[in-house]
């Protein structure tokens, strides 16, 4: 059982655990959507929390933005238990989320007002870095991203526009190193309006992006 921010994550199906830069961000994001939901009068908003591993930045969403409805995407089935045993455990009304299991955006037919991706971006490139205890209790599917650990963030980046609604709002959590090739990927999938932030360790650690 772990804490992120206000909720109770379980995490008994061995998916990926929460890490504290996460968290950080995630409550800075939170405030961005509470000022925009404020902003354009969003009666409902609707949330999509991708890669979603144990569920907890979507019940993050869930349990401190009122109205909110989070739509849960993640390919892994332990994931998708998780995410179950996970709203459950936080007592969170069924009407207010619904859980796809999906390669990224296949199966995903909805338009958001904001998204939310932790996408897995571990290089390959950077293996030897990866703690034992990573490899041992977090399944590689979600933190291995291939050459450059930019496999997912190409992919999620080519549909996420097409998700995203008027005045909508993705936020996205990348490594520190990949900074200038997230750049040239946004430029070349045509966003305008990005913004890099750092961590509590003053190492980049998302990207805002807007319309």
């Amino acid at each position: 059982m772990k804490k992120f921010l206000n909720c109770k994550i379980d995490l008994s199906k061995r998916v990926f655990i929460p890490r504290i830069e996460t968290e950080f961000w995630v409550k800075k994001a939170l405030k961005d959507c509470k000022l925009q939901i404020a902003r354009v009068k969003l009666k409902k908003p609707k949330f999509l929390d991708i890669f979603s591993g144990s569920g907890c930045i979507g019940i993050a969403i869930l349990k401190n933005i009122k109205e909110s409805h989070v739509d849960f995407v993640d390919i892994d089935e332990n994931a998708v238990e998780q995410i179950r045993i996970n709203l459950k455990l936080n007592r969170i009304s069924s009407k207010r989320y619904r859980i796809i299991k999906s390669d990224i955006f296949e199966k995903v037919k909805r338009k958001y007002d904001f998204i939310f991706a932790n996408p897995p971006y571990v290089a390959k490139e950077r293996l030897k870095e990866v703690q034992e205890s990573v490899k041992k209790l977090e399944p590689k599917i979600s933190w291995y991203g291939g050459r450059g650990g930019l496999k997912y963030i190409k992919k999620f980046l080519k549909e996420a526009k097409n998700h995203l609604k008027r005045n909508g709002i993705i936020f996205m959590e990348i490594d520190p190193l990949q900074r200038e090739d997230v750049e040239k990927i946004l430029k070349k999938e045509n966003y305008k309006n990005f913004k890099f932030y750092k961590d509590q360790f003053k190492k980049i650690r998302w990207v805002k992006i807007w319309e």
